[in-house]
């Protein structure tokens, strides 16, 4: 069953069909035009959806999202218009820090069988949708937000930033789309989403309530959990508490002790959530591009001056994705038969090195000079990502399992 939409209308009929043609689109070996739209973008102009020729869909049951390829799309895409979001922070909005090329956001994810539906505000009414996680996770909660912004009226929505809990409110709706930052989903010594920057990260993996009591009531719940476990090979586990002064550790091999969190943090959704009410997400790990070499290029930088994707979805990746997290992840929730919806975005994600803020960022508080973005091999973030760019599509991914499930 899918859900086709029409103009004027929030939620319309049920039909089996889906039309897909891409009118100006020269791609693989020929000509891009990256001509830019005058129009305005928002998720909600379904008028671009006809004239690209699109019926959008729900995904039909047993569809894998997470398998198909990436099509330039200047029709439609981008879903908003960087300068029409006023929530974004300087992080991610890459044109207004410099950035010239704006092709990185033109791209569509075409899943293999199925296609995504647009993202409705309509389905949050009422709701309160939280993110729970680190900073590529507020990346995902700041792309949410603009997808939502574009159909409510000037004035109708207020954001609030603080620590560890922000929230942007839909007066009209009723709703909330908030973020929570938690790194490690349970204790560390970096839950200040202010001060973290901590070379010696140290977490108690068995203790949560700190964290959880935030997350409930919730409607939605979206976690993630992963890039602050790669700066080493192992993860100081404490000794104790951080309220008892402890200050002695041990230390655990990675995978080991994020078992230890993944399973205290599926205890924690066990015993305090109502499933009935609450839909919960996991989100994989979003893929660093650090080597060029691991798209065969020898002669780039990190991710800096990459303005397309890789197109050959036949190309094994390696991007240094620790993938035994993923499996750790599926494990734990099949071993203990929580119902959790685990959101595939890595491999499409590892397609996608343009899409980064790179050089065209804030470092501690302030803009790259012109010195440090002269110099990638350091500077450059090959970790966050452009906004609007590559979570707006895990944000329709998620928006389709929301759907399904419900």
């Amino acid at each position: 069953m899918k859900y086709k939409y029409k103009k004027n209308a929030t939620l319309i009929s049920k039909t089996l069909t889906l039309t897909l043609t891409w009118p100006h689109l020269h791609i693989l070996g020929q000509s891009i035009n990256s001509g830019t739209d005058s129009r305005p973008a928002a998720a909600f102009d379904l008028e671009r959806d006809e004239e690209a020729g699109i019926e959008t869909e729900l995904p039909l049951k047993g569809c894998d999202l997470s398998k198909g390829k990436w099509a330039f799309d200047n029709i439609t895409r981008p879903l908003y218009r960087e300068e029409e979001c006023g929530f974004l922070t300087a992080q991610v909005t890459c044109v207004r820090n410099g950035r010239e090329d704006t092709l990185y956001q033109k791209w569509r994810w075409q899943p293999t069988h199925c296609s995504l539906p647009k993202v409705l505000l309509e389905t949050l009414r009422g709701k309160r949708l939280l993110f729970v996680g680190d900073s590529v996770n507020r990346n995902q909660w700041e792309s949410m937000i603009c997808l939502l912004q574009s159909a409510i009226p000037p004035g109708r929505a207020t954001w609030k930033m603080g620590a560890p809990l922000s929230v942007f409110s839909v007066q009209d709706y009723n709703a909330t789309v908030e973020f929570y930052w938690a790194p490690f989903l349970v204790e560390s010594n970096s839950d200040d989403p202010r001060n973290h920057s901590i070379s010696q990260r140290i977490i108690m993996p068995e203790s949560i309530s700190k964290h959880g009591i935030h997350w409930k009531p919730a409607d939605f719940l979206v976690f993630n959990t992963y890039i602050w476990w790669m700066n080493s090979r192992t993860i100081k586990v404490l000794r104790g508490s951080f309220e008892q002064g402890s200050a002695q550790y041990d230390e655990i091999e990675r995978a080991a002790a994020y078992e230890r969190v993944l399973t205290t943090w599926a205890n924690w959704l066990m015993q305090n959530v109502d499933h009935n009410r609450t839909s919960a997400f996991f989100i994989s790990m979003s893929p660093v591009h650090q080597q060029s070499s691991n798209w065969n290029d020898l002669d780039g930088v990190a991710c800096a001056r990459e303005t397309t994707p890789i197109l050959n979805t036949s190309m094994t990746l390696d991007m240094g994705t620790d993938r035994r997290l993923l499996d750790i992840t599926r494990n734990v929730i099949k071993a203990t038969n929580i119902p959790v919806t685990l959101v595939d975005i890595t491999t499409l994600s590892e397609y996608r090195k343009d899409g980064h803020t790179s050089v065209y960022t804030i470092r501690q508080g302030k803009l790259l000079t012109p010195e440090e973005k002269a110099d990638p091999a350091t500077f450059a973030d090959c970790l966050h990502w452009c906004l609007p760019g590559v979570p707006d599509t895990w944000n329709e991914l998620l928006y389709a399992h929301i759907i399904s499930r419900s």
